[in-house]
């Protein structure tokens, strides 16, 4: 299947050394990849149906900079949809003035659900489809931007009518939170003070953190696998969704829904 990585952070952050990592699961996973980066009320989103491990595109976002408080990126290992432009994630909408960014890991069967104009595929895979309909969902269910807890309850109700047709693990921003669901596999590490030194798994590469931050700097990865051989890695458990704000996980004001990390 597919593999997802996703930071939110505090402070507009790069993420070439994960993204690196990152990049090298493309051996297997060779049909397509993409990233997106808030930046302020925008979005940079950069896809390509070729590996990332031949993509120039990829290897330009390994070497450029570009900083960012929330960023989804995603390897396509196509299981529905053919292997095109149009069906690599991420997937951006809009959605009461903000856009909306989602990548998915799985696979989902039987999942046709009636679609408005407002939010429709352009290609043609059960990801996309997913996205838009979570979109629609949110839409009648809020007139106007909810807050973050608000739109973490909405997901709490819909989430469970996708992931019933199979497997769904999928992050999904809008510039201010990052929200993680796992139906199988996600991991996160949150980097903050004191900074360590950390190894990608992947490649002969180490960054020593301390070096690049400063103490009120902090970042949440979430990542299908671990990307590094020396941080805390927490496991999601399946069924589990997370929302991370700020660089860190957020409690809900509600008491019936549960996120740790």
């Amino acid at each position: 299947m597919c593999q997802l990585l996703g930071m939110n952070c505090n402070t507009p952050t790069d993420i070439m050394f994960s993204f690196t990592g990152f990049a090298t699961r493309a051996e297997e996973h060779k049909d397509g990849f993409g990233v997106a980066f808030f930046e302020g009320r925008g979005v940079r989103c950069f896809v390509d149906h070729r590996s990332a491990r031949e993509s120039p595109l990829a290897e330009m976002v390994k070497r450029y900079p570009i900083k960012s408080d929330n960023v989804i990126a995603h390897i396509r290992k196509a299981t529905q949809g053919r292997v095109a432009l149009e069906n690599c994630h991420p997937f951006v909408r809009e959605l009461w003035g903000r856009y909306w960014v989602f990548a998915h890991n799985g696979d989902l069967k039987h999942f046709a659900p009636r679609l408005h104009a407002a939010f429709r595929t352009v290609g043609d895979t059960d990801s996309e489809r997913a996205f838009c309909w979570l979109m629609q969902e949110m839409s009648k269910a809020h007139a106007s931007v909810p807050s973050v807890d608000e739109l973490s309850a909405t997901l709490a109700e819909l989430v469970p009518q996708v992931a019933a047709h199979g497997t769904f693990n999928f992050m999904l921003s809008n510039g201010v939170a990052l929200w993680a669901h796992c139906s199988t596999h996600l991991h996160c590490v949150l980097r903050q003070h004191p900074f360590a030194t950390a190894r990608l798994h992947d490649e002969d590469l180490s960054v020593d953190f301390a070096q690049l931050t400063t103490p009120s700097d902090r970042a949440a990865i979430v990542v299908t696998e671990p990307l590094t051989t020396d941080e805390p890695w927490i496991a999601f458990a399946p069924g589990e969704m997370k929302v991370f704000v700020h660089g860190r996980l957020h409690e809900p004001a509600t008491e019936h829904t549960h996120f740790s990390c």
